[in-house]
């Protein structure tokens, strides 16, 4: 396949590849600097406000399939997730015995328009994980190096949250935490039991204003769909938005960058992208070029960046572009509660995301796996979504009759519906969100035999799960069973085994891969520097979750906004010296 190529006309100060929270905070710190910035987006423009954009408070009849997911909108069909784990026309493709699953968000604000806001700190010890099990290696930066930016990104965009002196899980600025609904105290109830702690969460949702420009959380329990109001974090409302307000900063939409432009001495010289519209090939010159696509997206990018000065891709001297790839850990398990079964009906929406969460509590040490992870509730009365009640054949002998006998009523019909609103509201579960080992042996990489309708080679993933992710899915099981049982609740289903991991969810399927294009202080075995600043390449930085050299048992987006504007600050401050 062949493109016309198109250059740009003067080059820009910075050009920033993806819009979500790393490329949207490079936006701002960047163009508030004085810098001309050009911004690319892979997808479309995107604005909740709009009613165009806007899903939020529209009623399941108001979809023609009453609410259910799509390819291009996975999570359903007012979910602001527009993109997938399968993109027609954006293949990728898996070695033997690999199950990596690889979501892409293509929309202004990347997946941080439908996350559940979760916004949490890394605490010391995640930093130096080697040091204490002698597992991955350490960050070359440790957690007082990150503080303070944690605490510009907590005053800029907002965290409800409790402060509670727990040592690796660092307290913020927090606005005031949603009160406990009652799915969410009666699993207290069972942890308190069980001697496991449960404090607020930590949400980047506003419960009090912070500025003029954004309105403070209605409580209509639907963030995954964008808020209208700007009441809780996306990149596009809350960064890029009012970046490009100040007349800093171009978007290009649309947009699917092919490689890093390069000049004969290896020094970056902006990007080559493929127009979605025309389907022609666009040149973009730059000063600086900052990668935030997403780990394995950015990867790919750098792999494909090919020439003479960098012949096995851009800032690849060492082979570590694409090596310890990793993702969370994910397992769950729900039950049925008989005391809310036929409970009254009252408004119980809240934020868009559990107001309460069990962060990791025990000593490894005494366990038999590495790492820990955290404990997410759910549950409550929601609106019902598309396939609610859909399992009333199993689930009807939970519901009685006055002397204690199965529901009476039909499996259609108006017994069906009765049972069916007996039951709302009294289903509830957990999930685990733990930290995995970084291996060198899971890695994406070029498949240089296959390529996406604009041409461009894709990636290829090997990936497999260690025995101490499955022991840490097994204890997540034990755990949430335990809690359950002591809440009161009869757990539905099958206890998860080793034949399926103890449940633990598919590579990519919890969707905070890390890890592509680790930092480190030796250029052999990293691709960043402690600034996210490639080594070969010193024009070159990538701001979203490539550079974690592992992920925590937190999720990573508080993080990659934290990293992006240190590595922002470093950019105008080595633009100023002119070393770049």
């Amino acid at each position: 396949m062949s493109f016309e190529i198109i250059s740009s006309g003067e080059a820009y100060d910075v050009i920033i590849v993806g819009s979500g929270a790393g490329g949207g905070m490079a936006s701002k710190i960047l163009s508030e600097a004085g810098l001309s910035v050009a911004l690319l987006e892979a997808g479309g423009d995107f604005d909740p406000a709009k009613e165009e954009d806007r899903t939020q408070l529209r009623p399941p009849w108001e979809s023609p399939r009453r609410g259910a997911g799509t390819r291009i909108r996975p999570f359903g069909d007012f979910d602001q997730a527009i993109g997938g784990w399968d993109i027609e026309g954006e293949p990728y493709t898996r070695a033997e015995g690999t199950s990596f699953d690889w979501f892409r968000s293509r929309m202004l604000g990347g997946r941080t328009n439908h996350w559940g806001r979760i916004s949490l700190r890394f605490g010391p010890n995640d930093f130096k994980r080697k040091s204490i099990d002698g597992l991955g290696d350490d960050w070359p930066i440790g957690y007082d190096d990150i503080k303070p930016y944690y605490d510009k990104v907590d005053k800029l965009i907002g965290v409800f949250g409790s402060k509670e002196g727990i040592y690796n899980e660092p307290d913020g600025f927090f606005l005031p935490p949603p009160k406990p609904r009652l799915h969410e105290l009666y699993f207290m109830k069972g942890a308190k039991k069980a001697n496991i702690p449960v404090i607020p969460s930590r949400l980047s949702i506003l419960t009090r204003p912070v500025n003029n420009e954004r309105g403070v959380c209605f409580f209509c329990s639907q963030c995954n769909r964008a808020c209208q109001a700007y009441a809780d974090f996306s990149s596009g409302t809350v960064l890029i938005k009012p970046a490009m307000a100040k007349g800093k900063v171009d978007l290009y939409t649309h947009a699917m960058v092919r490689t890093v432009t390069t000049d004969e001495t290896g020094k970056a010289t902006g990007v080559s992208y493929i127009s979605k519209v025309d389907m022609k090939e666009y040149k973009v010159r730059g000063r600086v070029v900052v990668l935030g696509a997403s780990a394995c997206e950015s990867a790919r990018i750098m792999l494909n960046s090919k020439s003479k000065s960098h012949p096995n891709g851009v800032g690849n001297s060492s082979g570590m572009v694409g090596r310890y790839l990793h993702d969370s850990t994910g397992a769950d398990r729900m039950g049925i509660l008989p005391e809310m079964i036929d409970r009254p009906r009252y408004n119980e929406d809240g934020v868009g995301g559990m107001h309460v969460y069990t962060p990791w509590w025990l000593e490894n040490k005494k366990l038999d796996f590495a790492r820990g992870y955290h404990i997410e509730y759910w549950g409550g009365m929601g609106i019902p979504s598309y396939g609610f009640g859909s399992s009333m054949d199993t689930m009807r002998k939970y519901i009685k009759d006055e002397f204690g006998n199965p529901s009476p009523n039909g499996g259609y019909g108006e017994g069906l519906k009765k049972d069916i609103r007996k039951l709302y509201g009294s289903t509830l579960g957990m999930s685990g969100r733990g930290e995995s080992i970084p291996q060198y042996s899971n890695y994406c990489e070029i498949d240089n035999n296959v390529v996406d309708k604009y041409g461009i080679p894709v990636l290829k993933f090997h990936y497999k799960w260690t025995d101490q992710e499955i022991k840490q899915a097994k204890h997540m099981q034990d755990t949430f069973e335990e809690i359950l049982t002591e809440a009161g609740a009869i757990l539905l289903g099958k206890k998860p085994g080793p034949e399926t991991m103890y449940g633990l969810a598919a590579p990519g399927r919890i969707i905070h891969e890390v890890g592509t294009t680790r930092m480190g202080n030796n250029p052999a075995t990293s691709v960043l520097n402690s600034n996210c600043q490639a080594h070969d390449c010193k024009n070159l930085f990538v701001v979203d979750a490539g550079p974690f050299v592992s992920q925590a048992d937190k999720n990573p987006t508080w993080t990659i906004l934290a990293l992006a504007w240190r590595t922002s600050e470093y950019i105008v401050d080595e633009l100023k010296k002119k070393n770049i």
